[in-house]
């Protein structure tokens, strides 16, 4: 038997305990029951966001709450401003001009992060945009946006500032209230521990209001309809019931552990994986604004990453993610977030280092290890 690791940014691991209390019998979702679970699992997130705003439970993948920040806040012809340093960057700006917005790139060299300035200088050249959409971690990159920045900018205009937090809210902390965001989005198969398929958003005083004068089309995603379910303790349509059940059981787990405790965790894996790849000589994506979430390094010239992702995958049984776009080939993506431990990184980093040796680099084994060591060794128990 070889068991398997799963160790790239999403899907992550699910917990023995989230799987069990998913393996309970179902329950139909307008009970009260359900409604227990529901509240209980909202007021969590609510704790996870760091916000008083409704924390609303969709049905989808992340990328369905994205484009239901588009269609419930903005009308055919608005401008908007996409930061574009990635594909998932990349991606506003198509959701954007499906629904007929008018979109400003500013695009960013993948590997950095944008400068607030930047977007000033945009905010400036097109006084007529409505919205900033970013990422607070660009997945394919393994980049940092700087969040915090970007919303002291915003919150000085009648400007909103959508975030997509998919690999970042449960990473690190991302106060919405108190930093100001008006949109903060994020899925279940990132920190949350859970299977892919639900998707949760939140929407500042300010956003709700833009809400009552969005023309786009919406049915299924309609915030305000589920606005008033989360009220009652429901939601508008049929719910994902038994990852609703999981997503309690695995805040509650975060909740033990202690939201700062979370926060610190990740901080740690990822400080240990660049600790390694600087061990191993290899360089960074993402050298001066990385990510807690994953961390992104330069294969060697001469080692071909997607060869070296599915050796690892299909003859090691340890899941990394590659590279996508001018990336493809070139990059692998080791990821630090959710249920993930030092064990699971000190074993993406052997594993690492074992498949670049079978591709033929001239590696040191148990450098990267040594130097992860280094920096696991703060965490270890008195």
């Amino acid at each position: 038997m070889i068991k398997s690791y799963l160790l790239a940014p999403g899907p992550t691991p699910v917990p023995e305990r989230v799987s069990l209390a998913m393996a309970r019998p179902i329950i139909h979702h307008r009970t009260p029951q359900f409604s227990a679970t529901f509240a209980d699992a909202e007021a969590g997130l609510k704790e996870l966001f760091q916000t008083s705003q409704d924390v609303l439970i969709l049905a989808a993948s992340g990328t369905g709450a994205m484009e239901s920040s588009i269609t419930n806040l903005y009308s055919a012809g608005d401008q908007i401003l996409a930061i574009n340093g990635g594909k998932f960057g990349e991606r506003w700006g198509k959701i954007g001009a499906a629904y007929g917005l008018q979109v400003h790139e500013l695009k960013v060299e993948w590997g950095k992060a944008v400068d607030p300035q930047d977007v000033r200088k945009m905010l400036d050249q097109h006084p007529g945009i409505r919205g900033v959409f970013v990422q607070a971690s660009e997945t394919s990159t393994a980049v940092l946006h700087p969040v915090r920045e970007i919303a002291a900018i915003t919150r000085e205009r009648d400007v909103l500032l959508t975030v997509d937090g998919i690999t970042a809210v449960g990473v690190c902390d991302i106060p919405m209230d108190k930093w100001g965001i008006d949109v903060l989005i994020t899925g279940s198969q990132k920190a949350l521990m859970l299977p892919p398929g639900l998707a949760f958003i939140a929407l500042s005083a300010r956003a709700w209001e833009r809400t009552k004068k969005a023309t786009l089309p919406r049915f299924y995603f309609n915030l305000a309809k589920e606005r008033e379910n989360i009220a009652k303790d429901t939601t508008a349509w049929t719910p994902a019931i038994t990852l609703i059940i999981g997503l309690r059981e695995a805040l509650s787990m975060m909740r033990e552990e202690g939201w700062a405790n979370v926060f610190t965790r990740h901080a740690l894996l990822a400080e240990a994986t660049r600790a390694a790849a600087a061990a191993l000589g290899l360089p960074l994506v993402a050298p001066t604004a990385p990510s807690p979430a994953l961390t992104a390094i330069y294969t060697p010239p001469h080692v071909n990453g997607s060869k070296l992702v599915a050796y690892l995958r299909d003859r090691m049984h340890v899941t990394f993610a590659g590279g996508q776009d001018q990336l493809k080939g070139k990059i692998v993506r080791i990821a630090h977030l959710g249920h993930i431990g030092a064990f699971d990184t000190l074993t993406a980093i052997s594993a690492f280092e074992l498949a670049l040796h079978h591709f033929g680099h001239d590696v040191v084994l148990g450098r990267g290890v040594s130097a992860a060591e280094g920096v696991l060794t703060a965490a270890l128990p008195e």
